[in-house]
């Protein structure tokens, strides 16, 4: 027999296990590392351009500059109404393709038999752009536009036939000539490349709520002020206002809410110096916290700030209000009622009358009468005269007193009475001085024994209307209601969140 000889492949050498680790080791390091001109470069798949799976092209231009995203359908419908309406098959203008992603992100100066093998199954895509419309009036919103459209910048698909980009081989690296041909170009391109035109304020910042909306809907936190709740509250109320554009509150709502919150007593002020407005960002939010506290002070100040209220939030928490105004004053008339009626028992467990007590009836009476005072609306100053008027109507050199402070507001008079009332000390109102006062316009009264008998029995009046305005003295807020000078005793149940 003759034997059959072997495949000359068989036949070939391998050199020593070392030499063949360096040489595997030399490839491996070959295809890894990093050639002169960039071809090291990894696509991102990562906030905010996923390379390989987005599929929803969005191109954020406001001023000289553009913010490109490359995110995913999927995400995006389940965080907001727009787009789930605008990818629906009714509405949708997606291109179908059968290719990767390349263009801009794909990376260059690699073999050109790297080409990923097989067909890709068919898959759609959107793309978004920033429209600021036609006008200084209309509001910048996204609209969709085919990939094809000439307005488009570059896109973050890439364009024509989606191939990747030709390949162009690079000069070794011990080329002299080439280094000196891009510092050339280093130095040229420094020397005659203008400086980039300023962004304004406002395109900054529609810049920022767009990048902290899609930020949100990554679950990623939001670049928002924790230093300065003015500008916080500034950043997340128009971020909150871009959220509603987009059917996006339910998700956006919550993050500002935990935001604003960690601002603690800070915001408890804020919130007592501007309810209206914290009222329309709770209601934007969906956060009860915050909601409820602007509510309980608009209704203890209402009518302040009801134009701005009725313009700025819809009719269904306008009537949330009004209710507990409402529920307010039925609760201080029926307080009030009770104040009137009360009165002292004579030692024969009668009311007392002038006829049978008449010095314990003169302390009912004055209770009486400075309650009568304290709880009527404020009466209107009459006109006074100008300086110019005065001096004429006199010939004499006069010094005006300073202007009086403005008159209390019935809500703020109201609250100042009640806290009176309910106060612990007996000297917050008719005190000893007022008391020896009224007690000298009845001299047969007027004396140390009298006096000590007549604020005695004043302490009693005292004690019954301190139990009596209790419910008016409670605080439903999460802040120091100190030094509110109206009644914050609304209390605030979950069938008042309008959004529930």
């Amino acid at each position: 027999m003759v034997s059959q000889v072997e495949p000359a492949q068989s036949l070939a050498l391998r050199g020593p296990s070392s030499v063949v680790s360096r040489v595997s080791a030399s490839r491996h390091r070959r295809h890894g590392r990093s050639h002169a001109g960039g071809s090291s470069y990894i696509p991102q798949n990562d906030f905010p351009v996923f390379t390989h799976t987005g599929d929803v092209e969005i191109i954020i231009k406001a001023g000289s500059k553009t913010n490109r995203y490359l995110l995913h359908r999927l995400i995006l419908t389940n965080c907001s109404g727009f787009f789930e309406a605008s990818t629906s098959q009714a509405w949708s203008r997606a291109t179908t393709t059968t290719s990767e992603v390349w263009g801009e992100l794909a990376r260059i100066g690699e073999d050109s038999g790297s080409e990923a093998g097989g067909r890709k199954e068919p898959r759609r895509r959107w793309r978004y752009e920033l429209d600021s419309g036609t006008s200084n009036d209309d509001i910048p919103m996204l609209v969709q536009k085919p990939e094809s459209s000439p307005s488009t910048t570059v896109s973050l698909f890439g364009a024509g036939d989606h191939r990747p980009p030709p390949v162009r081989n690079k000069p070794p690296s011990s080329n002299p000539s080439f280094f000196r041909s891009v510092a050339n170009l280093s130095i040229s391109s420094h020397s005659t490349t203008p400086a980039p035109p300023q962004i304004t304020q406002e395109d900054q910042d529609l810049l920022n709520d767009y990048d902290n909306l899609f930020r949100i809907f990554y679950n990623h936190p939001p670049h928002l002020d924790s230093i300065d709740i003015a500008v916080a509250y500034i950043q997340c109320k128009s971020l909150l206002t871009l959220a509603d554009l987009y059917d996006a509150l339910a998700v956006v709502g919550p993050r500002i809410d935990h935001h604003l919150l960690q601002f603690h007593s800070r915001l408890w002020k804020q919130i007592a110096n501007y309810p209206s407005s914290y009222l329309k960002l709770g209601y934007l939010s969906q956060s009860k916290t915050i909601f409820q506290e602007a509510l309980i002070h608009v209704v203890g100040a209402w009518p302040a700030g009801e134009r701005h209220i009725r313009n700025q939030l819809p009719d269904s928490v306008v009537e949330t209000i009004e209710d507990k105004v409402e529920d307010l004053r039925d609760l201080v008339r029926g307080i009030e009622g009770q104040l009137f009626r009360l009165t002292l028992l004579n030692a024969r467990g009668e009311r007392v009358t002038p006829s049978n007590s008449y010095a314990d009836w003169l302390v009912v009476s004055l209770f009486r009468q400075w309650l009568a005072e304290n709880t009527s609306p404020p009466q209107t100053p009459p006109p006074t005269r100008s300086p110019r008027q005065h001096a004429r109507s006199s010939s004499l050199t006069v010094q005006h007193p300073p202007p009086a402070p403005p008159p209390l507001s019935q809500n703020q008079q109201m609250g100042r009475t009640y806290r009176l009332l309910g106060s612990s000390s007996n000297q917050a109102y008719l005190n000893h001085e007022e008391c020896k006062k009224f007690l000298k316009l009845t001299p047969e009264l007027y004396s140390r024994d009298g006096i000590k008998r007549f604020e005695k029995r004043l302490d009693e009046m005292k004690a019954m209307a301190r139990e009596v305005v209790q419910p008016l003295m409670r605080s439903y807020l999460e802040g120091d209601a100190s030094g509110v000078s109206f009644l914050v005793c609304t209390r605030v149940d979950d069938r008042d969140f309008v959004w529930l």
